[in-house]
């Protein structure tokens, strides 16, 4: 129908409309104090994933670590190594730097990956319902039955692992979650007066899926893509420590697999603590963050915690 027409005027004004509400959402966020500090371990985290690898006084792994001639080997933190070195001599202020790169690239697009799939499975099976649902929810069913390290290491064994086909085996895996609960969402919004009235006038399925259904459910996928961002850091560094991670680069995941098959791992604190606390601090920042941003699309939470 002619009325129905997005002409760009109306999609623009959406488009504000969206990004006024996504102004006030983080305001509303950054009300609460833990909020507050997960955002700025989160801001951290991204500035040293762009520009760590500059910041690294030395090459991660081709550099070696000199004292009066001789390697330092396991040296504890000094004025040379201010986070002191690996059992090959390598400075893990450096590792501990370029790491942040491959760790936020697999967090960034493993997160979107799984948010953005899950977001439109749930979305699609939830509107049409009948066999759309009931293929798709199987195929849900079915990734929640496959365990998902044995699957991820079995496809892994069998290619030369690199950050980006790692990314995409998160995502495989991960999307389930986000795919059940924005399902539920939907088939509750499709049901309200508005969507029915955009239906009997004239607007066909995918209008309403996306314009009417779609942004009543989006507070929802945001949420879980956020959470979906710390589900795969710590999928991916448990990757990398079983020794599944991209060959050719530095992550925290990898310094821990490296310090744990040195040998050193109960004794190199400074090689264990910083890739350690770095995952742990990105998470739960990430959920601190989160479990704000869930207050506000779940008002049931506010009213059970009054």
């Amino acid at each position: 129908m002619p009325g129905y027409a997005l002409d760009a005027e109306t999609a623009k004004d959406r488009l504000q409309s969206e990004l006024s509400r996504a102004r006030y959402t983080l305001r509303k966020v950054l009300e609460d104090n833990a909020a507050k500090i997960g955002f700025a371990i989160i801001v951290a985290f991204v500035f040293m994933g762009l520009f760590g690898p500059y910041l690294a006084p030395h090459h991660p792994i081709e550099h070696t670590m000199q004292s009066d001639g001789s390697m330092m080997r396991l040296e504890s933190p000094s004025t040379t190594a201010p986070m002191g070195t690996t059992s090959f001599g390598k400075d893990v202020l450096s590792q501990f730097l370029a790491g942040a790169r491959p760790t936020l690239i697999v967090g960034v697009f493993g997160g979107i990956g799984t948010g953005v799939l899950g977001f439109l499975v749930g979305l699609t099976s939830g509107y049409f319902g009948g066999r759309v649902d009931e293929a798709l929810m199987r195929l849900t069913d079915l990734t929640f039955a496959l365990p998902f390290l044995p699957m991820a290491l079995l496809i892994l064994s069998f290619v030369t692992p690199n950050i980006w086909l790692i990314t995409g085996v998160l995502v495989i895996f991960l999307w389930k979650m986000p795919a059940r609960v924005i399902r539920s969402e939907v088939m509750t919004v499709k049901e309200r007066t508005f969507v029915k009235s955009a239906r009997a006038r004239g607007a066909g399925h995918l209008r309403t899926m996306f314009l009417h259904v779609a942004p009543n459910v989006l507070g929802i996928g945001f949420l879980y893509t956020a959470y979906a961002f710390g589900w795969s850091i710590v999928a991916g560094a448990s990757l990398a420590f079983l020794g599944f991670g991209d060959p050719t680069m530095t992550s925290w995941g990898r310094m821990l697999q490296q310090v744990y098959r040195s040998g050193a791992m109960r004794v190199a604190w400074w090689w264990v603590f910083p890739p350690a606390i770095g995952i742990a601090a990105v998470t739960t920042a990430v959920f601190l963050v989160g479990r704000a941003f869930e207050e506000l699309v779940n008002p049931d939470l506010q009213t059970e915690q009054e």
